[in-house]
């Protein structure tokens, strides 16, 4: 049995290399993102390690560029998310009483809701309203990447509720210790009792929550890119090199490796920060402090 300190190197060593191949990778291959020159469905072989797609592309450069993607929409978007599930939180576990008793109202009706379903909404509805209003500006990177923006925006406003809800639970319990008690006697405001005084005391579950959350909008964003409604051609993500490789996966012909290529990086990211979660919180746990 791994110890929990082994258990968070070996993931960050995991989580470390995905990062340095989806850094490098792309820059020390010795193909182009969308070189078609090869002979197209090549199986994996000394020169192409993941195969050629239907385009005659090298499968893993394209993984390489796929996984700067989803790697940024799952940071993003749990970056939006945990800003405003910890804001959220904080504010109504102090508040208390009915304002707290209403907010929390609107998070059980936001959890009553197909989430996934807001964000394919959001995204069909508000792409080429988004694109236009870009064109009109004069934004041309941004109107190249406004489902990348969109994706962002989308992930980030449906995956805060379980954060503002364990974040309300934690302030209930702190709002009542005596550091907090001396800052209201001494005359701070609420903004400093909740951000310089809380928040400190929460880090520790929010880091938690974080690598929790960051492979669940990679798995998400994943989802919607397989279904056509991710990031556009030429970008690639983990979620449209599947999408493109399911394709292929059928009686008369079956090109495994366009599966295989992205799938692996997919595994094994989600793999490492969903272990990492659990031995965080394993080590943040103040009964696992307690015991040794």
């Amino acid at each position: 049995m791994f110890s929990n300190k082994r258990i968070i190197i070996l993931c960050l060593a995991i989580l470390a290399g995905v990062l340095l191949l989806a850094w490098l990778g792309p820059v020390f291959s010795p193909y182009d993102r969308d070189d078609t020159s090869f002979a197209p469905l090549l199986q994996p072989n000394i020169h192409h390690w993941f195969g050629t797609d239907a385009n005659g592309r090298d499968v893993l450069t394209r993984v390489f560029y796929g996984a700067r993607i989803s790697l940024l929409v799952g940071a993003v978007g749990a970056l939006v998310s945990l800003t405003i599930g910890v804001c959220y939180g904080i504010v109504s576990g102090f508040s208390g009483g009915k304002t707290d008793g209403t907010m929390m109202r609107f998070v059980d009706v936001l959890y009553s809701l197909p989430r996934l379903i807001i964000v394919i909404l959001l995204i069909s509805v508000l792409d080429e309203q988004f694109k236009t209003l870009m064109a009109k500006l004069n934004f041309k990177l941004l109107q190249e990447y406004s489902r990348l923006l969109l994706l962002f925006a989308g992930l980030g406003l449906v995956e805060w509720l379980t954060m503002a809800r364990i974040v309300r639970g934690q302030v209930l319990s702190l709002k009542e210790r005596q550091f907090v008690q001396a800052a209201k006697v001494l005359g701070q405001n609420r903004f400093n009792i909740m951000f310089r005084h809380l928040l400190p005391n929460l880090s520790g579950i929010i880091l938690v929550y974080l690598t929790l959350t960051i492979p669940t909008v990679i798995l998400e964003e994943s989802f919607l890119s397989f279904l056509g409604l991710g990031v556009r051609a030429p970008q690639a993500s983990w979620g449209t090199l599947l999408s493109e490789g399911a394709g292929f996966i059928n009686p008369i012909e079956t090109a495994w490796w366009l599966l295989v290529g992205p799938g692996l990086f997919i595994a094994a990211t989600l793999l490492a920060l969903n272990f990492l979660g659990d031995a965080l919180r394993d080590r943040f746990d103040p009964k696992a402090l307690t015991r040794r």
